[in-house]
């Protein structure tokens, strides 16, 4: 079995939401948010849309220094899992494991038009992509699904945390990224910490809302 396909009937082909809810739990237990150790050259972007049934994914490597994109690749398959809210990592993230494989430019950090660990049980689809293939993984969202903040003034660059509600822990940070603009709401997803993501997202930030990667990604996504 190919380890794509080993990946996606393991941690992403649940039965039953029962099943889907212990595969997150185990995953959530094994999360390590942590100092970034990798040297990043090179950075992929994952999105996705949905249409009748069928789902696309959109993958972008960039080089992450001189920010030339070195890739571009797009997959069709069928749906698998139903819209369940805080579940869909299982809806998304098989297409996105099979886009990771077939790159030939391989990544040395993903960022995911998604959550990681600012998420109703702590594993979004960033978090749990970027733990079954231990590779350190941020999450980007232009809505807040878990965890509470405090407002930012309307300047780019400003920032605020986003914390846990019942531990009041940090789990990611809100940031906006053009002046008078909806911030995003990012958090890490594995193997790295909130300045992390800072650290990496800061110098992708262009003259849009959202990184230029994840804008190519979702261009490549596109029905």
């Amino acid at each position: 079995m190919k380890r794509s396909s080993y990946l996606i009937k393991n941690y992403f082909s649940p039965k039953n939401l029962e099943e889907a809810l212990k595969i997150q739990e185990e995953l959530r237990r094994k999360l390590k948010i942590e100092p970034l150790e990798r040297k990043i050259e090179k950075i992929a972007g994952f999105d996705a849309s949905f249409k009748e049934g069928l789902i696309k994914g959109g993958a972008a490597v960039i080089d992450f220094k001189s920010k030339k994109v070195l890739e571009e690749k797009s997959l069709i398959r069928k749906t698998r899992f139903p819209y369940i809210p805080g579940l869909f990592a299982f809806r998304e993230g098989p297409v996105i494991i099979e886009l990771f494989y077939s790159l030939k430019n391989k990544p040395d950090l993903l960022i995911l038009d998604a959550q990681g660990i600012a998420h109703p049980q702590g594993v979004g689809l960033a978090s749990q992509v970027g733990l079954v293939l231990n590779i350190p993984s941020l999450g980007v969202s232009k809505t807040n699904l878990y965890g509470y903040y405090k407002q930012l003034p309307l300047r780019r660059g400003s920032f605020s945390f986003i914390y846990h509600p019942q531990t009041k822990e940090k789990i990611g940070i809100v940031l906006r990224t053009k002046d008078n603009t909806r911030p995003l709401f990012i958090s890490p997803g594995n193997l790295l910490t909130i300045k992390d993501c800072l650290n990496v997202l800061l110098p992708l930030l262009g003259k849009f809302r959202m990184p230029e990667i994840l804008r190519i990604a979702h261009q490549i996504s596109a029905f």
